[in-house]
C-alpha cells in the first residue's frame, strides 16, 4: 500500500450494563434507580446531572441512540449510552407526561443528541428544554400529528397490524384510495397552521444573511449583505439522493451548513411496528441497500436476543462472510462514487462497479437477489450455500479482490489531485467525532478505534485475528484511507471464515412464517461499512413489535457534517458529504 493505515488493538472492555446501571444509582440515589430490565430510570429533572455523571464519572463518553416508546399511558424516552473504548451499552430511561411530555436535552452533555432529539419530538411530540434548533427533521413543520404515537393514523389506515384481514385469508385486495379515505379530504394541517410568512424570508435577511430566489440570478441584485443562503439540493447529482445542505456563505467560504432531510422519509418504523416480526426482515434491506445483509443480521440479533434462540455454527461462519463480503463491495462502492464526487467521472467507479458485481454474484446464487435479499432468519438463515458458491468466493478472496484492491490503492491513493482535494479537508477531531457520535470509518478516520466487531463482540468475530483500521488526520483523505485499510482486513477475515466453515444445520429450530417473541425489549447493534446499525425492539408478547426502531448510522454521522464544513470552500461540501457516504434510504427511513 502506498500509505499504511495504522491498525489497532482490541479495546478495553468496561463493566456490564448492569453493574454500571447499580455504579450510577448508587451515586445518585435520588435521581436514578435500576428496572428490573437493568436499565437505568432517571427522573426527568435529573437527567443533565446523571448524564453529566455518566460521562465524566464512569467514562460513558458516547451517546449512540436517542429513541421514545409510546405506552398510552404514558411516553418513555430511551437512551443508550456507552464507552468509546468498548463495552456494551447502557441503557436509561426517563417516564414522561404523555400529555405533555418535556424532558431536558443532552445536547450540552452530548452534541450527538442534535438530530435524535429532533426526531424523537418530530415522530412523538416530545419537547426537548433546551435544545439549540429544536424543530421537525424529517416531517415538514404544516405535518399534522406525531406519526410514531400509537394513536395516530395515515390518511389510508386500515388495521394496527398486520396480516390485515381484507388479504388474508381471503385475499380480497382493493384500493386504499377508493375505500379508505374520501379524495380531496386526505390533507390535515396542525391545530391554528398558516402557511402565512413561507418564502417571506427570501424577501430580506436571515441570522444577517441574505436569502437569494432563483429567480433573482437572471439579474444582479443589490443584496446589501456580505452573507448569502444557498441551498444544494435536494436535485443535486453529489448529494447521493434528495439531499439538502443549506449553505451559508461569506463569498465562497462556508460559515455554517444544515443538512435538510426526510424527502425520502416513508416512516419505516411505524410500517415495521404494524409488520409481523418476521415480516420486518425484507423491510431492512430497503434501509442501507448497498449494505442490505448487515441490515438483516442487526435486526435478526435483536429478535434472537429476545427469544433467547441459538445460531448453527454454519449459520454463524454464513453471516460473517457474508457481511465481510458485504463490506467489500460496499467501500468499493464508496470509493468509487467518492472519486466521482470529486470530478473523475466514472473510471474509477466503474473499476469498483466491475468488483461490486462479482460479489452480488454471490449473493445471487445465496439469497436468490442481488440487492434486496430477504436472507437472514432469527436462529440462522433461508437457505445453504449452493455448490457454485465456493469455487467462486474462494477465487475472490484469495486471489481476484485482494489484487483489485491493490489496484485501486495504486492507482488513487498517491495521485496528487486526490491529496489535494482530500488532505486537510473536512477535519473532525477526535473528541468531536466522539462528542457527535460519528461512527463507521468517520470516527475510526479520526483516530479512535471504535469498531463493535472489537469493542462489543457479535456473532463469531471474536474467533478471527484481525485488526481495526484507523488514521490520526480526521479529514478526507484519512476516511477514504480508513476503507481501503478495512478492504484488507476484511479479506483477512474471509480467508479464516472459509478455511473453517463447518458442516451442519443453518437454521436453530423449525422454519415458521410467524413468531412470537416473549415480552421484553433490547438494543442490539453491528458494525455496519457506514457504521454503528442498532436496532431497539419491544415486544409485549404477540405477533408484531410494540416498538421496532432503527439507530441509522448515515443519519447520525450526519450531525457532524457542518462542523466539518466550515471555513471550507462550496467545492470541499461534495468532497465532506461523499466521505460520509450516506445512503438516502437509511438517513430518512
Amino acid at each position: 500500500m502506498t500509505m499504511t493505515p495504522v491498525l489497532q488493538p482490541a479495546a478495553a472492555v468496561h463493566p456490564p450494563p448492569s453493574e454500571l446501571a447499580a455504579a450510577a444509582a448508587a451515586r445518585l440515589p435520588d435521581a436514578a434507580s435500576v428496572d428490573e430490565g437493568d436499565a437505568l430510570v432517571v427522573e426527568a429533572a435529573r437527567l443533565i446531572e446523571v448524564a453529566r455523571e455518566l460521562r465524566d464519572g464512569l467514562g460513558l463518553d458516547y451517546l449512540m441512540d436517542v429513541t421514545c416508546v409510546d405506552w398510552l399511558d404514558r411516553m418513555e424516552t430511551v437512551y443508550h449510552i456507552g464507552a468509546s473504548t468498548g463495552g456494551s451499552p447502557l441503557t436509561v430511561k426517563v417516564v414522561l407526561d404523555r400529555s405533555d411530555p418535556i424532558v431536558p436535552s443532552l445536547y450540552s452533555v452530548y452534541p450527538g443528541a442534535d438530530f435524535l432529539e429532533r426526531e424523537v419530538y418530530d415522530m412523538f411530540g416530545v419537547r426537548f428544554a433546551g435544545h439549540p434548533n429544536l424543530k421537525r427533521i424529517l416531517m415538514w413543520e404544516g405535518f399534522a400529528g406525531f406519526p410514531l404515537r400509537k394513536d395516530w393514523r395515515e390518511a389510508y389506515f386500515e388495521e394496527e397490524q398486520k396480516p390485515f384481514g381484507s388479504r388474508w385469508p381471503s385475499g380480497r385486495f382493493f384500493f386504499g384510495e377508493d375505500k379508505l379515505a374520501a379524495w380531496g379530504d386526505n390533507i390535515k394541517y396542525p391545530t391554528g397552521y398558516t402557511a402565512e410568512g413561507i418564502g417571506a424570508e427570501s424577501a430580506g435577511t436571515r441570522d444577517e444573511a441574505y436569502v437569494l430566489e432563483a429567480d433573482a440570478l437572471h439579474h444582479t441584485p443589490d443584496i446589501g449583505a456580505d452573507r448569502i443562503v444557498v441551498n444544494m439540493g435536494p436535485q443535486h447529482p453529489s448529494t447521493h439522493g434528495v439531499f439538502q445542505m443549506r449553505l451559508t456563505l461569506d463569498g465562497e467560504t462556508i460559515v455554517d451548513l444544515e443538512p435538510v432531510m426526510g424527502y425520502m422519509h416513508r416512516n419505516h418504523e411505524k410500517i415495521g411496528e404494524r409488520n409481523l416480526w418476521l415480516g420486518n426482515m425484507p423491510f431492512t434491506d430497503r434501509l442501507d441497500y448497498i449494505a442490505q445483509l448487515g441490515n438483516e443480521w442487526g435486526y435478526a440479533l435483536c429478535v434472537e436476543r429476545l427469544m433467547g434462540a441459538v445460531v448453527p455454527e454454519r449459520a454463524e461462519y454464513i453471516r460473517v462472510v457474508l457481511a465481510e463480503l458485504n463490506r467489500i463491495q460496499s467501500h468499493f462502492w464508496s470509493i468509487g462514487f467518492l472519486l466521482n464526487d470529486l470530478g473523475a467521472f466514472f473510471t474509477p467507479s466503474l473499476y469498483c462497479i466491475e468488483e461490486r458485481e462479482l460479489v452480488l454474484d454471490l449473493f445471487e446464487m445465496t439469497t436468490g437477489s442481488r440487492l434486496m435479499c430477504n436472507y437472514m432468519r432469527f436462529g440462522g438463515v433461508a437457505y445453504d450455500l449452493p455448490a457454485e458458491f465456493m469455487p467462486l468466493a474462494e477465487r475472490l478472496v484469495f486471489d481476484r479482490l485482494e489484487r483489485s484492491i491493490d489496484e485501486l490503492d495504486n492507482y488513487l491513493t498517491g495521485n496528487e489531485i486526490v491529496m489535494e482535494r482530500m488532505q486537510g479537508v473536512g477535519i473532525l477531531p477526535p473528541e468531536l467525532a466522539i462528542a457527535y457520535a460519528t461512527s463507521g470509518p468517520v470516527i475510526r478516520g479520526s483516530g479512535v478505534p471504535y469498531d463493535i466487531r472489537k469493542s462489543d463482540p457479535y456473532g463469531i468475530y471474536d474467533r478471527f485475528d484481525w485488526d481495526v483500521v484507523t488514521r490520526p488526520e480526521g479529514d478526507v483523505y484519512a476516511r477514504y484511507m480508513v476503507r481501503i485499510g478495512e478492504m484488507y482486513q476484511s479479506l483477512r477475515i474471509l480467508k479464516q471464515a472459509l478455511r473453517s466453515l463447518p458442516e451442519g444445520e443453518i437454521l436453530g429450530g423449525r422454519k415458521a412464517w410467524q413468531v412470537r417473541v416473549p415480552a421484553g425489549a433490547y438494543y442490539s447493534r453491528i458494525e455496519n461499512p457506514r457504521g454503528e446499525l442498532g436496532y431497539y425492539c419491544v415486544s409485549d408478547g404477540k405477533s408484531n413489535p410494540f416498538r421496532y426502531h432503527v439507530r441509522s448510522p448515515c443519519f447520525v454521522n450526519l450531525t457532524s457534517l457542518g462542523e466539518m464544513c466550515k471555513g471550507h470552500k462550496v467545492a470541499d461540501v461534495v468532497a465532506i458529504l461523499g466521505s460520509i457516504d450516506i445512503v438516502l434510504g437509511e438517513v430518512d427511513r
